[in-house]
């Protein structure tokens, strides 16, 4: 079992930025894919960005590119999302998520456990 916690949402106005942590315990953390995703009212969860247990290998929604870096400390169980010029439409609720046989990173279904999630509210 893997539990996840995350932290670092709140309110922001547009241009500015946040970083979302993701605490992780459990299972061992540094073999695990780890992504974000998110969701925002009325619409369906969706994925945001991933990251390979080395670090070595990141995906990012096209949404996202050039704005957002996922990054992970494997001595802290961390998983982190830098989000830099946000925007309204970036507003929604951020999840982080683990899974151990990930091969489509940017697959809600690829990955077996969820965090409850940190709201994300971007001011325009």
């Amino acid at each position: 079992q893997v539990q996840l916690v995350e932290s670092g949402g709140g309110l922001v106005q547009a241009g500015g930025s946040l970083r979302l942590s993701c605490a992780a315990s459990g299972r061992t953390f540094s073999t695990a894919t780890m992504g974000w995703f998110r969701q925002a009212p009325g619409k369906e969860r969706e994925f945001v960005a991933a990251i390979r247990w080395s670090g070595g290998y990141t995906s990012y929604a096209d949404s996202v590119k050039g704005r957002f870096t996922i990054s992970r400390d494997n001595a802290k169980n961390t998983l982190y999302l830098q989000m830099n010029s946000l925007k309204p439409e970036d507003a929604a609720v951020y999840y982080c998520s683990a899974g151990f046989s990930v091969v489509i990173m940017s697959r809600r279904s690829s990955y077996n456990y969820w965090g409850q999630g940190t709201q994300v509210t971007v001011s325009s």
